[in-house]
């Protein structure tokens, strides 16, 4: 009898021990997961101030998009994965570190925040792609330049 009991004991034992050890394998991939999509983010703002930064040099030249279809978000974005040019959303990706950005000159404007009055500004929409492992993080920032 003893025998009998001191084997169930262990077989309650030993699915505690896989139950936790499951648990512990499942929170292991949570947090992997969550430090891969940070460091995405971290990437995708990275490549967002490099774009910025680009269009904020006094030479730096783009010109206006041709169509509306060119000068909406470049659905690219979910995808790309090199650097180049697309010749749909005419977006000529840049290579960073682990993303890659994108510049649209959307055209001039006299409606963007916080311009002097009677300020005429150039509006560029940067979009930044960040990538670590299978995590993609997309972020997007109009840029006025007057």
């Amino acid at each position: 009898m003893a025998l009998l009991m001191s084997l169930v004991f262990l077989l309650l034992l030993t699915m505690i021990g896989l139950s936790s050890l499951q648990n512990a394998i499942l929170q292991e991939k949570m947090s992997a997961s969550l430090t891969l999509n940070n460091r995405a983010f971290q990437a995708a703002e990275a490549a967002l101030r490099l774009g910025e930064n680009a269009v904020r040099m006094d030479d730096y030249r783009l010109s206006v998009c041709a169509n509306p279809s060119e000068c909406a978000p470049p659905a690219e974005s979910a995808a790309v994965s090199s650097s180049g040019f697309n010749s749909v959303s005419a977006v000529t990706w840049i290579a960073t570190g682990e993303g890659f950005y994108g510049v649209q000159n959307l055209g001039a404007s006299t409606d963007a925040v916080n311009l002097p009055i009677n300020t005429v500004a150039t509006l560029y929409r940067v979009t930044a792609v960040g990538l670590a492992g299978h995590s993609r993080s997309v972020l997007e920032s109009i840029y006025a330049k007057y």
